[in-house]
């Protein structure tokens, strides 16, 4: 199984900017998937989830209103869309898939950087 992140970069503090998960080695719709964050320095935390359809998301209160999570499974990938970025989003951002209520497999992060 890969979890293979993309799309992170430096942003300016208020702008948007989407990360992107590719899946591999699984069948994906049958996996709920999730986004999470690690800062230098501190544990890794929960962003948001999608269920198997899409049709049910959570969020940390942290990102609420601004993180959009979505899945596309004809694509086997999940994206999480992420517009009024403040400097304390900055992380690493990875990507997780489950079955159950455990987290099954993690990706590799992508790197976003906000800037003040």
């Amino acid at each position: 199984v890969q979890l293979q992140a993309s799309g992170g970069g430096l942003v300016q503090a208020g702008g948007s900017l989407r990360v992107s998960c590719a899946a591999s080695g699984l069948t994906f719709r049958h996996y709920g998937m999730g986004w999470f964050r690690q800062a230098p320095g501190k544990e890794r935390e929960f962003v948001a989830s999608v269920n198997l359809g899409g049709g049910i998301r959570n969020y940390a209160d942290s990102v609420k209103g601004r993180f959009t999570i979505s899945r596309d499974n004809a694509k086997n990938s999940v994206y999480l869309q992420m517009s009024s970025l403040k400097p304390e989003d900055t992380a690493v951002y990875t990507c997780a898939a489950r079955r159950g209520r455990e987290w099954e497999y993690w990706g590799q992060g992508t790197q976003v950087t906000v800037s003040s």
